[in-house]
């Protein structure tokens, strides 16, 4: 993927487009999808949208018993797994037992995350944003890979980033923030990161059909801010004092959730990965010049950068190689 393949496709979709609209009249019996985080948020409607459509649907979660309860009206098939991404020890026991059970994997969502959180440190001294939305994340696809290239015709991996990949590029010489933490920086560099991450995976798997996107959902009032202070969505201009929210554009959790199920299912995106996506759309390239402000960064979509994440993520997690 070179940054030049950041074009539009003149998809049928837009900005207002809900999980429903994109999967209206999709047949998706026989498949199986992994949905990080698929009991709250985006997660949940992905959950929904998937199951709806005839997926078989697994949850990895933090807290089984929580995203058992929340699953528990939703139609279909679903199953949870016990998964802490901040545990590398949990991501390979999940991944284990899904590889025991399971023949293939169509469709990996990687969805979870968390939004600038007070600083901690998990495993052995990584920075918490870095470790959840990226490390663990990095590490599962490469446990599940295998069962990823089992997918007969071909699977696709959908990667949550965000428009606060602008905030920063990896910070290469001091990825966990031990020389001083800022939590937007934070978050910013992990969504590059996961942007990045896509990026390569898609370099590695292309052999073997499984095929990789990143994505901006847009904003979107979620659980992911509930490391946030009621004062600090009223200062941003996300919501008002009665907690309604006003911010200019903002979607609803369904329309958040549209991209990701537009990346997995778009016959548009055949043959096509490693492409950073918004708005049901393939994103252009950011444009400093441009009113909007939209667009993904050069860095988050560079092949040498990606190449370099990755070693260090190997570096990291200890994962495997992959890729045919």
């Amino acid at each position: 993927m070179t940054s030049t393949e950041q074009q539009p496709l003149g998809s049928p979709f837009s900005a207002a487009s809900t999980a429903q609209d994109v999967t209206a009249g999709l047949d998706l019996s026989g498949r199986t999808a992994v949905v990080t985080g698929g009991y709250s948020g985006l997660g949940l409607e992905t959950t929904r949208a998937l199951a709806a459509a005839g997926a078989r649907v697994v949850v990895p979660a933090r807290r089984p018993d929580v995203a058992r309860a929340a699953l528990a009206g939703v139609p279909g098939e679903t199953e949870v797994v016990a998964m802490d991404l901040c545990d590398l020890g949990t991501v390979r026991a999940a991944a284990a037992h899904l590889r025991e059970t399971l023949t293939a994997i169509d469709l990996l969502f990687a969805t979870a995350g968390v939004m600038a959180t007070p600083e901690r440190r998990v495993g052995p001294g990584w920075e918490s944003q870095f470790a959840a939305n990226h490390l663990g994340h990095f590490a599962l696809a490469c446990e599940l890979y295998p069962l990823l290239a089992a997918a007969g015709d071909g699977a696709r991996v959908v990667v949550y980033s965000s428009g606060a990949h602008g905030i920063t590029d990896i910070r290469w010489h001091d990825p966990h923030f031990r020389t001083g933490y800022d939590k937007w920086h934070a978050y910013g560099q992990a969504k590059t990161a996961n942007a990045l991450f896509a990026v390569h995976l898609d370099a590695l798997g292309r052999g073997d059909g499984v095929r990789a996107f990143a994505l901006h959902p847009g904003s979107i009032m979620t659980g992911l801010q509930r490391e946030m202070t009621f004062q600090e969505q009223i200062d941003n201009g996300w919501v008002d004092e009665q907690g309604t929210v006003i911010g200019p554009g903002f979607k609803t959790p369904s329309q958040g959730a549209a991209t990701g199920l537009w990346a997995a299912t778009s016959p548009l995106l055949a043959g096509r990965g490693g492409l950073f996506l918004e708005d049901c759309e393939v994103a252009g390239l950011y444009d400093p010049e441009s009113p909007e402000g939209e667009g993904v960064r050069a860095y988050a979509v560079d092949p040498g950068g990606a190449a370099r994440l990755w070693e260090l993520s190997v570096a990291a997690t200890g994962a495997a190689p992959i890729g045919g």
